[in-house]
């Protein structure tokens, strides 16, 4: 099957062979894994150090009016910091113990415990990109994934010609409404909306939309506010996968290179073994 390369004036010119990973069987459950396996962070849980960050004294020294001892003062024994001071009176606080006021949280909720030690097979992460890869060239995922398409009328996936990285801002956004077109385009430009209810003022004020992907080749370099750009290399399943399968992508001719020399090198370390 031949693919269409997109010019940057928007108009089709010459064709590709279609990659073998745009007509992969789409696995869903396997791409759910791994994105399990990739979440590391936990929205929630205080530093480790939190309350701990003050010097206290708390040694507990069996002998009365012994230097910075609480011992023999009539003062409960709990490590305390210092305020200020008069000769061998102290202005002292609670510290650091759970129990004081002024202490750390007894169990807070820990973010070592929650991060995952999850591991996945190679040929299962391979699978999963491969997956998300042809979402982006199945026009019913895409049309799922954006339900204000009514019909995607346009040829999927979107290829375009390299010279689309030598653009400046004002240019690249000019070509890539011309190559998506009106409707796409403004579905592909990344949306930021201030949250309702009390989420605003829980650490998640700001609600963002994935917006589109733009994929390039190694030595290529595009600066943009209004798009997710990402290098062929370092391309994952999170990056296509964002906010669900059949992400609009839009793919340069050097980036499809690179991916196919990816996939060849995954095959002769799989025919080896």
């Amino acid at each position: 099957m031949k693919i269409k390369i997109y010019q940057i004036d928007g108009k089709q010119g010459k064709e590709m062979d279609s990659p073998s990973y745009f007509s992969k069987k789409v696995r869903e459950d396997i791409v759910a894994k791994v994105l399990e396996v990739k979440k590391t962070k936990q929205p929630y849980g205080p530093s480790p150090m939190a309350g701990l960050q003050a010097s206290a004294s708390g040694k507990l020294i069996r002998r009365r009016h012994v230097w910075k001892s609480g011992y023999g003062r009539g003062a409960s024994r709990v490590p305390r910091k210092q305020m200020s001071r008069r000769g061998t009176q102290f202005n002292w606080v609670g510290a650091t113990s759970p129990n004081t006021r002024g202490g750390r949280r007894a169990h807070p909720p820990k973010p070592t415990s929650m991060i995952n030690i999850l591991k996945i097979n190679k040929k299962e992460m391979k699978i999963a990109l491969e997956s998300a890869l042809s979402a982006t060239a199945n026009v019913e995922y895409i049309q799922h994934k954006y339900q204000r398409i009514e019909k995607l009328e346009k040829q999927v996936p979107f290829i375009v010609d390299s010279k689309l990285s030598s653009l400046k801002a004002k240019e690249l956004k000019d070509s890539l409404k011309k190559i998506l077109g009106e409707t796409l385009f403004e579905i592909a430009l990344q949306t930021k909306k201030v949250r309702a209810g009390r989420g605003s003022r829980r650490g998640r004020k700001y609600k963002k939309s994935a917006g589109m992907l733009l994929v390039l080749g190694k030595d290529e370099k595009v600066k943009s506010t209004i798009i997710d750009v990402v290098q062929a290399g370092n391309l994952g399943v999170d990056n296509l996968a964002n906010g669900g399968l059949g992400r609009l992508t839009v793919y340069t001719e050097k980036a499809v290179e690179e991916l196919n020399n990816k996939f060849k090198g995954i095959k002769k370390v799989e025919a080896k073994k």
